[in-house]
């Protein structure tokens, strides 16, 4: 898209974190934002938020998990502003820990629900009003796990690597139908946001019991909470998500250091030489890594 003053933005997970980032990063631009979570009362604070800078934004309660929300969100962003110009599928929500045998099967099913089916949702959902409209955008939430495995995070890896694969897919069906609408698909390291907290919103038989007396899992849960709480800045990631689009760049790494893109360099010659991949360890994760082991 040529402009971005007065068109509309749509932002799932948009209560906090990267979501909250890229609503305002959207509204900075002159949008009107759609802001849509699952968690009412935050959302509330965060569309205020906005509204006290002078944008203007509907919030919209949703759980991405469930297609009809979904597209009652498309449906009540078309009727109050009149188009979906943007719509970024960015809720997520992060686990792990036990091994893939280990992990729960409700566990997987609300991880793929959240990451992978939530990003599903929302191409069904906006992708046929951009085509109709004649321009838009799709910005999928994945990760830099979108592209390197590691261990004990199966569900979020597999769904992030889903959320890459789709986006790819999708980029080629649009250019395919040479339809007018832009893909990108955003894969960031280590941010500081909440995510590490997001079992507060699983279903109750998951989440976690803050009085565990596992010394190991204590450990593996402060040594993500320091991880997170020394990553990029939220802000920092919207900006760069803001530029992608207007550069209409596919993948984003807001992470773009050696450090973080050389292991994926390392797996395509791994895959191309047929050799196994490796264990990768993003940096400022050596603690996390320490304790995985001494658990094993």
């Amino acid at each position: 898209m040529d402009t971005l003053e007065g068109k509309v933005a749509v932002v799932t997970g948009a209560a906090s974190g990267i979501g909250f980032a890229l609503s305002g990063a959207w509204a900075a631009q002159g949008m009107k934002v759609v802001m849509a979570d699952i968690e009412a009362s935050a959302l509330a604070e965060a569309a205020g938020n906005l509204r006290g800078g002078g944008a203007e934004v509907l919030d919209v309660v949703t759980d991405v998990r469930d297609g009809a929300q979904v597209e009652a969100l498309a449906q009540q962003a078309v009727a109050r502003f009149g188009g979906v110009h943007i719509a970024c599928n960015n809720a997520g929500v992060a686990g792990g820990g036990l091994s893939l045998w280990e992990t729960p099967l409700a566990a997987w099913e609300w991880t793929l629900g959240v990451n992978l089916f939530g990003v599903l949702h929302g191409v069904r959902a906006f992708v046929p009003r951009m085509i109709a409209q004649g321009e838009g955008h799709i910005v999928n939430t994945a990760s830099i796990a979108g592209m390197l495995a590691g261990g004990t995070t199966g569900p979020y890896t597999v769904s992030k690597f889903g959320v890459v694969a789709l986006s790819e897919a999708l980029l080629f069906e649009l250019q395919l139908a040479g339809a007018p609408v832009g893909v990108s698909v955003l894969c960031p390291g280590w941010v500081n946001t909440r995510i590490g907290e997001s079992s507060r919103n699983a279903p109750p038989e998951l989440r976690e019991e803050e009085d565990d007396p596992d010394p190991i899992r204590l450990k593996l849960r402060k040594g993500l909470a320091d991880v997170f709480a020394g990553g990029m800045a939220p802000t920092e990631v919207a900006a760069k998500v803001v530029a992608a689009v207007r550069d209409r760049r596919f993948y984003i790494f807001p992470h773009d250091t050696h450090d973080w893109l050389e292991p994926i360099r390392r797996r395509t010659d791994n895959m191309l030489a047929g050799r196994p991949p490796e264990l990768n360890v993003f940096p400022g994760s050596e603690a996390i890594l320490a304790a995985l082991m001494e658990e094993g």
